[in-house]
């Protein structure tokens, strides 16, 4: 899958492109019913199927503070796309120059000299443009007169409900994992290396591999059972993992540790893929590390016993 990163790097594709635009945060079950119509109308014209995001995503750059937590960084993101076929991804920098584009300028010197869209999908209600001005009937206009043509997307719905993202990350607050992992088509997961911690864990005679989480917020907190693959490991070994701010040693931002059963090696600077299968309990503070280890080895029997389980 090719990348392109920023207005600067756009080359227009020779015989054109079907593109769609949007956060696609989760590549969720939605996302997903869009890519494929995406890619069948790529096919039927023989153009490559190209995915536009953002980065930071817009309500990131408008308002950092009250931003959702992300389902996805754009690693995970990239990943799953490309799992799914795309042929490229045009990854755009949402920052002053790009928020200060005209509808009109967005169409001409993004979709038209920068791509050579010859075919655009996006959702009825999609706008842009620093005026806001570009809306779903300002690209019929602007396909008719430039040569591509426009059609909306459908929205999926899931037990009367619109899938979104929005809607998964309700389901991952209240530590309903398979209701969040059918709208996600897959069980929800966090990717990312794992770093030096204050090894804390290896003191209380439980070590955890420490994985940089590479977002300001995140979608869940508290005590799971999860399911663990290093990079180049063909192995999924089980575990117990914390995500949150470890109250009771005092934290101030989130970190996820896991602890994998059965396991011996070095995981440092490892890519660790962390699934997460049931939720156990919510974080909380203990009084000591006494009575924290004495909830760790219990946290550890219950997921366990969940995986005996199944």
């Amino acid at each position: 899958m090719r990348l392109l990163r920023g207005l600067h790097n756009l080359r227009p594709f020779p015989q054109g492109c079907v593109l769609t635009i949007g956060n696609f945060d989760g590549v969720h079950r939605g996302h997903q019913q869009v890519l494929a119509n995406l890619k069948r109308q790529a096919q039927a014209l023989g153009l490559p199927a190209v995915v536009m995001v953002f980065e930071p995503q817009p309500k990131e750059f408008f308002s950092a503070d009250e931003a959702p937590a992300r389902l996805t960084t754009l690693a995970e993101k990239l990943e799953h796309l490309a799992s799914l076929d795309i042929d490229a991804v045009a990854c755009m920098a949402f920052n002053p120059r790009f928020r200060s584009l005209s509808a009109q300028q967005f169409v001409d010197d993004v979709l038209v000299a920068g791509l050579n869209v010859k075919a655009l999908i996006v959702g009825d209600d999609f706008r842009f443009g620093c005026d806001r001005s570009g809306d779903f009937d300002f690209l019929n206009q602007a396909g008719a007169q430039q040569g591509f043509s426009v059609t909306d997307t459908q929205t999926l719905q899931a037990e009367g409900q619109r899938v979104s993202s929005t809607l998964i990350r309700s389901h991952l607050q209240q530590g309903d994992l398979p209701g969040a992992a059918e709208l996600l088509g897959r069980d929800f997961a966090i990717s990312g290396r794992t770093a030096h911690g204050q090894k804390l864990g290896r003191q209380l005679g439980v070590p955890t591999a420490n994985t940089l989480l590479k977002r300001a917020k995140v979608p869940l907190a508290g005590v799971f059972a999860v399911t663990v693959q290093p990079e180049g490991d063909k192995t999924i070994y089980q575990g117990v993992a914390n995500i949150g701010l470890r109250p009771t040693v005092g934290g101030t931002r989130a970190v996820l540790e896991t602890h994998l059963f059965d396991f011996s090696g070095d995981l440092y600077g490892k890519r660790l893929c962390v699934t997460f299968k049931q939720k156990i309990r919510d974080e909380k503070r203990f009084d000591g590390l006494d009575a924290l280890t004495a909830a760790i080895q219990n946290d550890i029997q219950q997921a366990k016993a969940y995986f005996a389980s199944c």
